[in-house]
């Protein structure tokens, strides 16, 4: 499991680091003010991950809204306006004189 979990948060940090270092933050003291009797670092750990996970959610609400079906820009004709060239039959070379 340890090998596991440490795979993960490492995907984790990389797809989203902002997110990831806001969410530890909040873990982090969170744990220390429920250890130490700290309400007030307690809350403000909770606080902190609970802003984290909406701001993640927001991020992905806004990223599926924001992203309407892109219709692909041709820069060349679908035919050409040129005729197509004769098609060459191998000649047999002449010899020198």
């Amino acid at each position: 499991m340890n090998v596991a979990w440490t795979r993960f948060l490492k995907s984790a940090y990389r797809k989203e680091p902002l997110f990831s270092f806001m969410l530890t933050i909040g873990a982090v003291d969170a744990v220390i003010g429920s250890l130490d009797e700290r309400g007030s670092l307690l809350a403000f750990g909770l606080s902190t991950m609970i802003v984290a996970v909406v701001v993640r959610w927001w991020q992905i609400q806004s990223s599926q809204v924001e992203q309407p079906e892109r219709v692909p820009e041709h820069y060349l004709p679908p035919a050409s306006s040129r005729p197509a060239l004769p098609v060459l039959s191998p000649s047999r070379k002449q010899p020198r004189r």
